[in-house]
């Protein structure tokens, strides 16, 4: 087998939009194979031009991703509905891939201490149009939420990264000695105040990107031991060679070079309760059920902070050629200043009043409506004859607009929406029903 790591990718969008992503992939040259884990998840075999630069990458529909690091969300399996918690979130590749497996209803918190990769998460959240995801910035050891209240967690803490070490060899230097210990100290940190947020029979996963079983089997051993919690057996994914270490049973050690993939560690993890073993059982205390959820719709009332109380828009604020509001997942939209950002429903039962977050951003005010963000693709309505869509059948027409050369539409306004087919792209502005691309 070749030693390369294979190159793989996610969709991100909802199933039923799937073919049409992959059709997007498959008019630019590029050839791949589902990953037998994941309906989601996807395996190049051809790639003429590199990934990032497709069609489907621009627009947010296919994130890049170690098929590795595909398997903590994966494990960790958040049923529809359901609130998680991500401690250590930047870049975003575990928490966009929570937040579709725990769908529109549910909600995803992530959480980053540094402030440019906090950027870097809220810039790929943006360009996923993940609209159930919160984002926050605190030391993971001691943030402030509610002990007790999060029935699921994932902590991929910062570690040494031995498992990167034939793309990035200089972490096998870099971490040794007294840095190795400070890092090990801040992960038993970081599972300690995992533990305390977890709710009785809530499940952690607990995973790194290392080889050094100190980071790995000896922490699954420090959270049974010191943190009472227990260790829950995980079923191997298809698709991955597994190595075993002393003290490994249960737990997930990827064959890095037999795999083609990054040398990876995952534990599942559960705190005793009230609740049933069986990790993924329907919605009970720690779930929202989606007709709940819908229940609980409003666009009214007290809002929680995100740098101070926003004020609360009604739907109609909000719709537009190029928003309908109808199709936003339960929660609230509340103008900050200059922008509109949505709170997830689950966000006002989970988040402290005050608790500085940041919802997605959905556009700012103008004109007493919401001018969309260009890149908000998941609200655009359906196009129908005599509306301000255009469709578009050819990616180089795309790739024309992308590259500056404006269109003209024959629609009259100042916006329209922009489609492949029947996948939506974005936001176009008009000027004399010509088109311009100006995707931020």
């Amino acid at each position: 087998m070749a030693e390369h790591s294979l190159r793989s990718f996610r969709i991100v969008c909802e199933k039923k939009r799937i073919p049409l992503v992959e059709a997007l992939l498959t008019e630019q040259g590029y050839g791949f194979e589902p990953e037998p884990f994941s309906p989601f998840c996807r395996r190049l075999v051809h790639e003429p031009r590199p990934l990032g630069g497709s069609l489907a990458a621009f627009f947010g529909y296919i994130y890049i991703q170690d098929r590795s690091s595909m398997l903590p969300p994966a494990a960790l399996a958040p049923n529809e509905g359901e609130a998680v918690l991500d401690m250590c979130a930047s870049p975003g590749s575990k928490t966009s891939f929570l937040a579709q497996l725990s769908g529109p209803e549910g909600f995803v918190l992530g959480n980053e201490p540094t402030p440019s990769r906090l950027a870097t998460l809220r810039a790929n959240l943006h360009r996923l149009n993940l609209l159930n995801v919160g984002t926050c910035s605190y030391p993971g050891e001691s943030l402030p939420l509610t002990p007790g209240s999060w029935s699921a967690i994932q902590l991929d803490p910062p570690c040494s990264g031995w498992g990167t070490a034939k793309k990035n060899p200089r972490v096998m230097k870099l971490w040794q000695g007294d840095k190795l210990k400070s890092l090990i100290g801040l992960q038993r940190k970081l599972l300690a105040r995992a533990a305390e947020l977890l709710k009785p029979g809530g499940r952690l996963v607990y995973s790194t990107c290392t080889t050094d079983q100190a980071e790995n089997e000896a922490q699954v051993a420090f959270a049974e031991h010191e943190l009472g919690l227990k260790r829950v057996p995980l079923a191997p994914f298809e698709g991955f060679v597994w190595q075993e270490l002393p003290g490994g049973e249960g737990t997930l050690r990827v064959d890095g070079e037999r795999s083609q993939a990054q040398g990876f560690y995952l534990a599942l993890l559960q705190k005793p309760g009230m609740r049933s073993m069986d990790i993924h059982s329907s919605k009970d205390a720690g779930l929202m059920d989606a007709s709940d959820a819908h229940a609980k719709r409003r666009f009214g009332g007290r809002q929680k902070r995100r740098d101070g109380v926003g004020r609360v828009l009604s739907a109609e604020a909000l719709a537009g050629p190029c928003c309908d509001p109808d199709l936003l997942p339960a929660g609230e939209a509340a103008l900050f200043g200059d922008e509109i950002h949505f709170m997830p429903a689950a966000a006002r039962d989970l988040l402290p009043d005050d608790f500085v977050w940041r919802g997605p951003l959905l556009g700012r005010p103008g004109g007493g409506r919401m001018l969309v963000e260009t890149r908000l693709r998941a609200l655009l309505p359906p196009p129908t004859a005599g509306d301000t869509a255009l469709v578009l059948d050819e990616v180089n027409d795309i790739s024309d607009l992308l590259a500056g050369r404006s269109r003209q539409t024959g629609i009259v306004g100042g916006e329209a929406s922009l489609w492949w087919r029947n996948l939506p792209l974005g936001r176009l502005v008009l000027k004399q029903g010509r088109a311009l691309a100006s995707f931020k």
